[in-house]
């Protein structure tokens, strides 16, 4: 109350009485970009705004994307307010996927903007969908006087007769593709006058229809069917482990979710850790439900990524089937998430906000009320765990479906078993190779190490290609003819003469890479038709699905691949799977390398012998007495999580303890030690919580940046956000340096 009236002081008779201020209408907007808070803004008169809307404000001399995260915090006065500039016409982001942002983003120690602006990727969809052209064929219109009716153009208005009779009208790149000619042919009929232009909305994809019956299940599968979709039809929070040996019916059996989730009028998203798995996917989901689901990754066109974004924000997608960052698009009633292949580590994303999927999944269910399923043949150790301790449900799946048996695992002892020098292949293999071509089955040889050679040296000077950007080997890829640091991607030809000494023909290709092996495969079977498989030969899902019906149809016999391979293909021909190096994902110390080691060869083992004949394993390696090439030839996969576990246990390490990295980088390496040193003084410590380091990275040097890290180690009911904010806190970063935090690492690279 203003002081002349509490005094009772009057007011001149000509003064009109003062309005009352109009109330501050005020927002606070949180920004796709690297910032903890949310910015308070103007609501202008005539605008209405509420939590999740997408808008557009100015930010300095620019204007970005935002979307309403509640009321302004009112610390900044009126009048210095900005206001609005509008507000999309798309449908609000759910109170849901805006706790999630926060959550995510408080869990990671990621600021809120930077998480945003994974849920806000595209921000063309808030847009709405401009319309295409398409032609109708024009009824009576005849050709202008000297117009010339070329071979093309009679063939386009052949394919729009039927548009006469009422057909749909078409694009002028589907015509000029069907009559296999230019656009500019379809536009010299229109500009002619002989077409009639129309208008279309974006197409959307069918929708997958629940009525359709799915295949026949066995008691096993309807069993685990019916538990799956009595937990979607109850629509309650609940994370289960779909359990089941490879080649068992797992997809057939979520797929059985996804129809309950269909039935409900709900949202199905399913996630693949590769798009690799989904070629054999989609046909399998397309034959079961009529129609294709829509897919999100990384291989989409912009035009793709923003019609799917805004479809599937306004609930014209029922089901999504896509890689990790599919968790944040814009869902306005998911009844149920798939997490296929839980296992794998291509889950957790380690650029930008570090977090991983399956766990963030989990938590995304949670805060919708809804339930999950995390399905594998070889579940990670923090899954099993918590199925082991009644915190997740298990539905397990113990036998192959169609009566397929298990796979024969024998291990072959490189010590003994020796391949011939300079080669790769033991005699035992060759000659299992030998029965398989004979017997008209096919053999699939696994190596998980992409290009010919993983290291080139001199032999005069003993000078090793290494990467200037990186802590790395550049790896000879002999089919392009180039070296190649997989990190950073860095390209090289490869040099004739050594760039150290200057001898010419000395340079040698040292171990084996997938091509190498194809090598040695055309050299010991020139009739066989081999292929390589791996991310470096097949660009995209269409190279893959090729590749898969290939293999599908008989039209190679021998399969030489990478990982890209080990996991979600069915081929009933394949009998026999060769491991040219099974020791190799054992090698440095990392604590997931027995674990990922085990998954990834149960994997690639499970591919052989998934038809009506039998399937045999051989692993090459050089420690046959290790405990997972043991667990392996015995089939003894909980004896091997077992030990695994009381390792774990043991050392206080996940899932049975916490851990959360540092990773301190720059361009200036005595800065970056500088500031490393500096965390490990400030460090927090105690009877219970551990720091080691600052030490170099293994990839000490990662695309120009030099690298340290130091790790802290806690008691699982730690919580280590709080004492790792205050550690920060004590220290000033400056700004040439980066302090990357990752909770629960996966790799320690």
């Amino acid at each position: 109350m203003p002081e002349s009236a509490r005094s009772g002081a009057k007011s001149k008779p000509a003064a009109a009485k003062p309005r009352p201020a109009a109330p501050d209408r005020r927002v606070a907007v949180l920004l796709p970009l690297p910032l903890r808070e949310a910015y308070d803004y103007r609501i202008p008169d005539g605008m209405d705004l509420g939590p999740g809307d997408y808008v557009e404000v100015p930010l300095g001399p620019r204007r970005v994307i935002g979307v309403v995260w509640g009321p302004g915090a009112g610390t900044v006065e009126s009048g210095r307010l900005k206001a609005v500039v509008r507000k999309f016409d798309a449908p609000p982001m759910t109170d849901v996927a805006r706790r999630f942002v926060d959550w995510v983003a408080a869990y990671t120690m990621t600021p809120p903007g930077f998480v945003l602006r994974m849920a806000v990727s595209v921000p063309a969809a808030l847009e709405p969908p401009r319309p295409m052209l398409a032609y109708l064929r024009k009824a009576d219109a005849q050709a202008p006087p000297g117009f010339k009716m070329t071979e093309p153009r009679r063939r386009i208005l052949a394919l729009l007769d039927d548009t006469l009779a009422g057909g749909p009208p078409r694009t002028p790149a589907e015509l000029a593709e069907e009559a296999g000619c230019g656009v500019t042919v379809v536009r010299g009929l229109a500009e002619a006058g002989l077409l009639e232009p129309v208008m279309l909305q974006p197409t959307r994809l069918g929708r997958p229809d629940w009525h359709r019956p799915g295949p026949s299940l066995s008691p096993d599968q309807r069993a685990a069917a019916d538990d799956l979709r009595e937990r979607v039809i109850s629509g309650r929070y609940s994370t289960v482990l779909l359990d089941g040996v490879t080649g068992s019916g797992k997809t057939e059996v979520y797929y059985e979710a996804i129809s309950a989730a269909l039935e409900q009028g709900k949202q199905a998203l399913v996630l693949l850790p590769e798009i690799a798995l989904s070629a054999q996917w989609l046909d399998r989901f397309a034959r079961r439900f009529g129609a294709p689901p829509a897919e999100w990754h990384s291989e989409l066109t912009g035009a793709q990524r923003r019609d799917t974004w805004r479809a599937v924000a306004k609930g014209e997608v029922p089901v999504v089937v896509g890689a990790r960052s599919a968790l944040f698009l814009p869902y306005p009633d998911l009844g149920v998430i798939i997490v296929d292949e839980e296992h794998d580590s291509a889950y957790k994303q380690e650029e930008g906000a570090i977090y991983h999927a399956r766990d963030m999944a989990v938590a995304r269910a949670h805060l919708g009320g809804l339930p999950i399923a995390l399905v594998s043949a070889t579940p990670s150790l923090e899954t099993k765990v918590n199925a082991d301790s009644h915190r997740y449900a298990r539905i397990a799946l113990p036998a192959r479906h169609g009566g397929a048996v298990l796979p024969e695992v024998e291990l072959v002892d490189l010590r003994r078993d020796r391949p011939p020098a300079r080669h790769w292949l033991a005699p035992s293999l060759r000659k299992a190779l030998t029965d398989t071509l004979a017997g008209g089955e096919q053999a699939m040889l696994f190596l998980n190490r992409r290009g010919y050679a993983p290291l080139t040296l001199c032999r005069a000077c003993g000078h090793r290609m290494q990467c200037p950007n990186c802590t790395a080997w550049l790896v000879e890829h002999r089919l392009a003819r180039k070296l190649q640091c997989h990190h950073c991607g860095l390209q090289q030809p490869l040099p004739h003469a050594c760039p150290e000494c200057g001898e010419e023909g000395t340079m040698a290709a040292c171990g084996p890479g997938v091509e190498r092996i194809a090598e040695e495969v055309a050299e010991l079977f020139p009739e066989a038709r081999a292929a390589i498989m791996a991310s470096d030969t097949l660009h995209g899902p269409r190279a893959i699905q090729e590749m898969v019906e290939s293999i599908g149809r008989h039209e190679l016999d021998i399969i030489i691949g990478t990982q890209v391979m080990a996991k979600g293909h069915h081929f009933p021909m394949l009998t026999l799977v060769g491991v040219v190096d099974a020791d190799l994902g054992l090698n440095g110390g990392d604590l997931r390398a027995a674990e990922r080691t085990y998954q990834l060869l149960h994997q690639v083992a499970g591919r052989a012998g998934r038809g009506e004949r039998p399937g045999r394993v051989m692993l090459q390696t050089f420690m046959p007495e290790h405990p997972v090439m043991q667990a392996l030839a015995a089939g003894d996969r909980d004896g091997f999580y077992r030990l695994e576990a009381e390792m774990r246990l043991e050392a206080g390490m996940p899932p049975f303890g916490r851990l959360a990295a540092l990773i301190v980088s720059g361009e200036d390496p005595t800065l970056v030690e500088r500031v490393a040193m500096a965390l490990g003084r400030a460090a927090p410590r105690s009877e219970t919580v551990h720091v080691l380091g600052p030490a170099p990275a293994p990839l000490s040097l990662l695309r120009g940046r030099y690298r340290r890290r130091l790790l802290l180690k806690a008691p699982r009911s730690t919580q280590v956000q709080p004492l790792i904010a205050e550690w920060l806190d004590r220290v000033e970063i400056p700004p040439a340096i980066r302090v990357q935090i990752d909770v629960d690492p996966y790799s320690f690279l």
